[in-house]
């Protein structure tokens, strides 16, 4: 369960990359009924938010050659060290700290070329809400080698890793809790595909956000008929719940989550 109080290393931001800004308000409002709260005149960056309270950012694509997709950001007490501590672990800097008047923050690639980035706090401390329908509840990484992920990860953030196997008994996924928090503190998993398998960065590794949402299916319903696809799902996991992996209209992916009664 991902919660506001946040503490290093958990997920405290989102936000996504779209090359077409205004078609991505458009579906995401479709999709979650998010309102849009455009920052400036050029539209260069914007909050979505959710009953008033920000869920998520929004801004142009820059990078060229880059995809449309959704960037986590993980808190951080100083963003400086941990972009030192990247490089030591063989990770990359890919945008050197900056800040705003919300934020310290960096980018980096980990060294399977999956991309994430940091959030010292100044003005904000994130998202102001989280695990309630239309807001982040989760995050995945898929990766090539889940090993050699845990290490950079564990290193970096001081991440607790359990696996448990997944259903169909062929590999497991390794659950993330934040250093020194309990079970119900968890964040996300991770789980090892084949570059094949992972066609939307032809084959890099990539996090993902997951987000809660009443009814599955009727958001999978909306989805589709707002311009996106459905990639996987929707299917039922046992003690979790039905879920289905999505894409926007830009092929940004993101998964969405109805949480199976207790």
């Amino acid at each position: 369960m991902i919660t506001t109080d946040f503490v290093v290393g958990s997920p405290c931001w989102i936000d996504i990359a779209a090359a077409d800004v205004s078609a991505a308000v458009e579906f995401y409002r479709s999709v979650f009924d998010w309102e849009y709260e455009q920052l400036d005149d050029q539209g260069e960056y914007g909050y979505f938010r959710l009953g008033g309270r920000k869920v998520a950012g929004i801004g142009s694509l820059t990078e060229e050659d880059a995809r449309s997709a959704w960037m986590i950001y993980f808190r951080t007490d100083d963003v400086d060290e941990t972009s030192q501590t990247v490089r030591q672990l063989g990770g990359t800097v890919r945008r050197e700290p900056f800040e705003d008047d919300q934020a310290r923050m960096a980018q980096f690639s980990d060294p399977l070329g999956a991309q994430f980035a940091v959030w010292q706090p100044k003005g904000a401390q994130g998202v102001e809400k989280t695990d309630e329908p239309g807001a982040l509840n989760w995050i995945e990484l898929y990766t090539t080698h889940v090993a050699a992920a845990k290490e950079f990860y564990v290193n970096l953030f001081g991440w607790q890793m359990e696996d448990m196997p997944l259903p169909s008994g062929s590999s497991t996924y390794s659950l993330i809790t934040p250093s020194g928090g309990s079970q119900e503190r968890m964040i996300g998993g991770m789980m090892q595909l084949a570059p094949e398998h992972l066609t939307l960065t032809s084959g890099l590794p990539y996090w993902h956000p997951v987000f809660a949402v009443q009814d599955c299916d009727a958001t999978m319903s909306r989805v589709v008929s707002s311009g996106g696809s459905v990639q996987m799902g929707p299917e039922n996991a046992a003690g979790v719940g039905r879920m289905a992996v999505c894409l926007d209209l830009t092929r940004s992916d993101f998964v969405v989550l109805e949480s199976a009664a207790e």
